[in-house]
């Protein structure tokens, strides 16, 4: 289902008991933060703090924060189902002859069913602030961490456009609060939104910027989903909610945006503009450090009348962002599958952060079968970040760590099994030597073959018997269990 605004989704959430309504005026600064990461340790329920101190709307956080809010949040029952579809969408398998090639396409053009449309009027302009009464006053913008750099808005959709080739971004990077009217703009150089600035800055132009906050969560998730360059953000959000994402003209900047969103803030970067921002207590569980980054200029203002304004934390895991993650792992699973058949299945465990470990399991076929697998996963856009590799074998079940430490102990021998290479890391990898450049680590947890220059006999491994197991099944009772 589609949801035509936040609130709507909020409601969602109360009925199906994953809201807590907070009546109790709390501070922006540190306090929500505080509450927020004892009921994310919890794993407690979405909250809506109905009286933030200085605002003049509710706050909601933690509405992504679970396995089942992700999948409400997506209109589903189970993300499942999301999966179901894309492999049924993806069903024919490699195209062996330009026929079954086309076939393909016709499958993906089922991606394009609900392509977005422009309408006349939307919610989110039914406020409209331009001039000195376009500010931030208002906003219930926290303070995450004691050693923030001030406060930010964390779960933004930044739309950006391509100067040349008119090619739409929707990506989330932090924004600093510098004023009422600026704001940081931490897009990381391997992000869209970074590349449209390079654009604009060989141009010598102002790049126009809309930030989106609210509206459908399908839209949300959308911009922090890792796709292919090209493929537009509202492109996805449609298919997830199998409904258009309805765009409205934006008033003061060539832009359009979602028309159900809670608040618009126009303006503009100038490539040229840099200023500190940071620290942020980030993902990482660390602060990630103070650098130059681009400012955001508001020149307008726009938002329903009853806006909620959306936000999250990030920290030490488990947090919200985590089960975004997590969703991104099982729904993006089949298009890694159509690219490399002979992946099983992959974990992004909650304590990697999202890129320092990947766990997967292959169906091994050749002698280094898992060698090119860890060089294909580092080569899959946004996967190059990943720092740790493991590969298993097919038998082997990647969601428990323990079973994959396991064949990692008794599997590998280090000088043999272990691949490291140098490249691009994630820009928040504190311990990489370089800013976004250090190494990176496969691990082979695979058995190993004669092929593969094994030269000793590979034991065994210890299983009971069929027959055994099935007897002892029968008598289960008769023991006293």
């Amino acid at each position: 289902m589609a949801y035509d605004s936040l609130a709507q989704f909020v409601e969602r959430l109360d009925d199906a008991g994953e809201l807590k309504r907070i009546r109790t005026q709390v501070s922006p600064d540190l306090e929500i933060t505080e509450i927020t990461d004892r009921i994310s340790k919890q794993y407690g329920p979405a909250l809506l703090f109905e009286n933030v101190e200085g605002a003049s709307m509710p706050l909601l956080i933690n509405a992504f924060g679970s396995e089942r809010r992700m999948a409400i949040a997506l209109g589903v029952e189970s993300l499942d189902e999301i999966v179901a579809e894309i492999r049924g969408m993806l069903q024919l398998g490699p195209p062996d002859s330009l026929i079954d090639k086309i076939k393909i396409l016709s499958v993906f053009s089922r991606m394009t069913k609900f392509p977005p449309k422009m309408v006349r009027k939307g919610a989110c302009q039914q406020v409209v602030l331009k001039e000195e009464d376009a500010t931030l006053e208002d906003i219930p913008i926290i303070k995450c961490w004691p050693q923030d750099g001030g406060r930010y808005i964390t779960l933004p959709q930044v739309f950006t456009r391509s100067p040349k080739s008119g090619h739409r971004n929707v990506g989330m990077y932090r924004m600093q609060l510098f004023d009422a009217r600026t704001t940081g703009m931490h897009w990381q150089i391997h992000h869209g939104g970074a590349a449209h600035c390079r654009e604009y800055r060989q141009l010598g132009e102002r790049m126009p910027v809309a930030v989106v906050l609210g509206g459908d969560p399908a839209m949300t998730y959308a911009a922090t989903a890792p796709l292919p360059d090209g493929i537009d953000e509202l492109l996805f959000a449609g298919f997830l909610r199998k409904k258009n994402v309805e765009l409205v003209q934006c008033e003061t900047i060539d832009m359009q945006v979602p028309a159900d969103a809670d608040i618009v803030l126009e303006g503009y970067v100038d490539p040229d503009e840099l200023r500190t921002e940071g620290p942020f207590g980030d993902h990482t569980g660390y602060y990630s450090l103070a650098d130059e980054y681009p400012v955001f200029h508001i020149t307008c203002v726009t938002l329903r009348k009853q806006p909620i304004y959306p936000t999250t934390i990030v920290g030490k895991p488990p947090m919200e962002d985590c089960y975004m993650g997590k969703a991104t792992e099982r729904i993006f699973l089949p298009l890694i599958q159509m690219q490399l058949p002979e992946v099983v299945d992959i974990n992004l465990p909650l304590f990697g952060v999202f890129h320092n470990f990947v766990l997967i399991s292959i169906d091994k076929r050749y002698p280094f079968h898992a060698k090119k697998m860890m060089h294909s996963i580092w080569g899959l856009g946004q996967m190059m970040f990943s720092k740790f590799i493991i590969v298993v074998d097919k038998d082997v079940d990647v969601q428990n760590i323990e079973e994959v430490l396991f064949r990692m102990g008794s599997n590998v021998d280090p000088r043999r099994d272990v691949t490291i290479v140098e490249g691009p890391v994630d820009v928040l990898d504190h311990a990489a030597p370089l800013m976004a450049a250090g190494s990176k680590m496969g691990i082979d947890a695979t058995v190993k073959w004669r092929e593969e220059g094994f030269q000793r006999e590979w034991p065994d491994e210890i299983a009971m018997s069929l027959e055994m197991k099935e007897l002892v099944d029968k008598r289960w009772r008769e023991y006293g269990f």
